[in-house]
């Protein structure tokens, strides 16, 4: 049995320093994710109440059928 994604990236800018935004399938908490040169950082991406971001079910399975 194949084994499932945990986190599936959604979003993608930038070549030399990426920002990309991945959702983890198992709890659809969303994330913000940077590289630039031999640093990066990970955040909870968060709306502008500062609640994070979560996306439902549907939205999940609509990125993995994307994939």
């Amino acid at each position: 049995m194949a084994k499932e994604v945990r986190f599936i990236k959604i979003y993608s800018q930038g070549a030399l320093a990426p920002t990309e935004i991945l959702v983890d399938t198992v709890t659809g908490v969303n994330y913000l994710s940077h590289s630039d040169g031999s640093g990066c950082g990970l955040t909870v991406l968060l709306d502008r109440d500062g609640r994070p971001v979560v996306s439902s079910a549907g939205e999940i399975e609509e990125y993995k059928s994307k994939k």
